[in-house]
């Protein structure tokens, strides 16, 4: 991650060269003016927060700040809370854009300003004297200009962890069916979590990696939105998933377009990864419906010996891809049905590759 000598790091950091998209622009407009209305009628920022991670020296912290109603300021917003609800009444939110926010985690203390749609993505440097140890920490987020503070987890990684997994959700993690629009929609908008079902065999493959990797981080990278946190996050602890954290993405409009890129989205989140954690190699586990492989090979690509393995679940109603249309892969690459085809190929590969390279895992 960054020096833990230099100052927090709000993220995205880059200010945009070219004038902003016309969806972003009326975005904008519609939360100044509609925000200053419920101001007016006394709502006010609440902080929800998501959970993060980092090392010893430098963690990543993330939350969201949203406007309420006076009757729900007080006290933090939690996404698992309300992962019961209905999940299309989780994307009728406003934000509260450039919200002055305080973040303190393991003694050190940084204020940072909300992005145009009230997220907080910054990295905060350790004091030297007192890095934090492997396991989960909390990080105490106050919205300076009313009071109100919630907890924001972080996973610290330990330095001896050499293993990790890298996981999608929709339809590799949860049946989602992708492929199938509407069905994805009904399944998206309407399902509660406590009815979404899981892909066979996949919350056994991961708890088996787990058992096997101990300080082992797990990371759910989707393209799904930070409005669905709280049934995700809810679904994969219902289900016995290791727990770890969700990087997921804004569906509104961006400065260049209507929507944000989601293999971008995954690259970029794979690159910081991998920059953060540089002993780590990671197990990288997808599913046909989208792109995930190709997104999985070319990062693979970019950095060469950190991708243990890549594994594909093949998904019904995806369209096959001609193999020419298909990146080469710099890793050892599987697929199957279910995380049970999964896990046995997996097996011999990574058995395979950890001779080859002639080390344990985890030494």
């Amino acid at each position: 991650m960054s020096d833990p000598h230099a100052p927090a790091t709000q993220h995205p950091a880059p200010r945009p060269t070219q004038r902003p998209h016309v969806a972003a622009v009326v975005e904008d407009w519609w939360c100044t003016v509609a925000g200053a209305f419920l101001r007016r009628r006394g709502w006010v920022p609440r902080v929800l927060t998501y959970t993060g991670y980092g090392t010893p020296r430098d963690v990543r912290v993330l939350a969201r700040v949203l406007l309420v109603p006076p009757s729900r300021g007080r006290g933090p917003l939690s996404p698992v809370r309300a992962a019961e609800r209905r999940p299309l009444r989780s994307y009728l939110t406003l934000p509260a854009p450039r919200e002055p926010v305080r973040v303190a985690v393991g003694g050190a203390v940084v204020d940072v300003a909300t992005d145009r749609a009230g997220y907080v993505d910054v990295e905060v440097p350790l004091p030297a004297d007192a890095p934090l140890g492997p396991g989960r920490h909390d990080a105490t987020l106050t919205a300076l200009r009313t009071g109100a503070a919630a907890d924001a987890a972080v996973v610290v990684v330990g330095d001896d962890a050499t293993f990790g997994v890298v996981s999608d959700i929709d339809d590799t993690a949860m049946v989602t069916a992708v492929p199938r629009p509407f069905v994805a929609a009904w399944n998206t908008f309407v399902t509660r979590a406590s009815a979404r079902q899981p892909v066979t065999g996949m919350p056994e493959l991961y708890r088996r990696l787990a058992a096997e990797h101990p300080d082992a981080p797990f990371v759910y990278l989707s393209n799904g939105a930070w409005n669905t946190a709280g049934t995700l996050a809810r679904f994969l602890d219902r289900h016995g998933f290791p727990p770890g954290p969700l990087l997921l993405t804004d569906w509104g409009p961006t400065q260049t377009g209507w929507f944000r890129s989601g293999p971008q989205h995954k690259g970029d989140s794979l690159d910081r990864l991998m920059v953060a954690f540089p002993r780590v190699r990671w197990l990288l586990v997808g599913d046909a419906g989208q792109l995930d492989e190709d997104v999985y090979v070319r990062a693979s690509a970019r950095w060469p010996e950190r991708v243990a393995a890549i594994a594909v679940r093949q998904v019904d109603g995806a369209r096959p891809r001609a193999a020419h249309d298909r990146p080469a892969p710099g890793a050892p690459l599987v697929r199957g049905a279910d995380g049970r085809e999964l896990g046995d190929r997996l097996a011999d590969v990574l058995d395979r590759r950890h001779q080859r390279s002639g080390t344990n895992p985890d030494s």
